[in-house]
């Protein structure tokens, strides 16, 4: 298997890290081990993972913090941060992608970070208030004043990306994808004709593939892996694709890391996509329901105050 690709001018292992589940829950506010998180981004590092994406809105602030103080100056690596969300609690997540919104988002980030310039800053989503071409050139600015080397876009769909590579110098798409959800098939494949990077976030599925039966197990079994190897390496397998799972971990990390060995055949390929996954579809909105009663919740309480 190819262990790296292009994302811009960097060329870079295909196997990378999320930190999202670095932070507390609802992905709001310290980890219940600050030290741990520390470790295991170390950790990664030494495992040879060089792609470690965040976000201003992890945290909010916390994952980005945890980076630098685990990683910086960062020599050899990618450290991919975004910018577009406001936090105002656990899993409350308001879209603000307006030029001078982004703007000094990016800027905090840099001081987070301890960076002159951002390698990949990436517009976390569409907002549906403030058109893609304003929020793009608030980023192309930034690019021309040094601040940001590339530009990425995240959770969009075809059309949303050809209007940004009109507004902007675009090198890379970061979208859910995985074996269980593959609604962004067609944007890998169109990423591939561009010369664009593809990251997949979630690509275990918020670690449903990790305990997959069916075809996943299968091959898992032929190789000597687990099953989320397995769902690994089914998409670093495709040309220009990262994926970034996220984990607290240190056992998952180093399991995640080791999907990078696993050969499927054409065979196992096919078997995988055949393979209807049974209960995910399920299992995905019982936790969209967990995470609606949380909001609504946060929402009583606030009305309580």
């Amino acid at each position: 298997m190819t262990a790296s690709s292009a994302i811009g001018d960097f060329t870079i292992g295909r196997l990378g890290l999320g930190t999202m589940s670095l932070t507390g829950r609802g992905t709001w506010g310290e980890p219940s081990d600050p030290p741990a998180a520390r470790a295991l981004l170390r950790r990664a590092a030494d495992l040879g993972v060089q792609l470690f994406d965040t976000a201003d809105s992890y945290g909010p602030e916390v994952a980005e913090r945890l980076v630098r103080e685990a990683l910086h100056p960062y020599d050899g690596l990618l450290v991919a941060t975004k910018g577009g969300f406001v936090r105002r609690g656990p899993h409350e997540w308001e879209a603000d992608c307006r030029p001078e919104s982004l703007r000094a988002a990016c800027e905090a980030s840099l001081g987070r970070l301890g960076l002159e310039r951002i390698d990949l800053y990436q517009l976390h989503l569409v907002d549906a208030r403030v058109p893609l071409e304003e929020s793009l050139g608030a980023l192309t600015e930034l690019r021309a004043e040094g601040k940001i080397r590339h530009i990425g876009v995240c959770n969009v769909d075809l059309g949303q990306l050809e209007r940004a590579r009109r507004a902007g110098e675009i090198v890379s798409v970061q979208n859910r994808f995985s074996l269980a959800e593959r609604s962004s098939g067609d944007m890998l494949a169109r990423c591939a004709e561009a010369g664009l990077a593809f990251i997949a976030w979630a690509p275990l599925a918020k670690g449903f593939l990790t305990s997959a039966s069916g075809a996943v197990a299968a091959a898992a079994r032929a190789h000597g892996a687990t099953p989320g190897q397995v769902a690994l390496a089914w998409i670093v397998r495709r040309a220009g694709a990262f994926a970034i799972p996220g984990t607290a971990s240190l056992p998952h990390l180093e399991e995640n890391v080791g999907a990078l060995a696993v050969e499927l055949t054409d065979d196992e390929i096919g078997a995988l996509e055949r393979d209807p996954l049974l209960g995910y579809r399920a299992k995905r909105l019982a936790r969209k329901a967990r995470v609606g009663a949380g909001r609504i919740k946060a929402g009583v309480r606030k009305v309580g105050r």
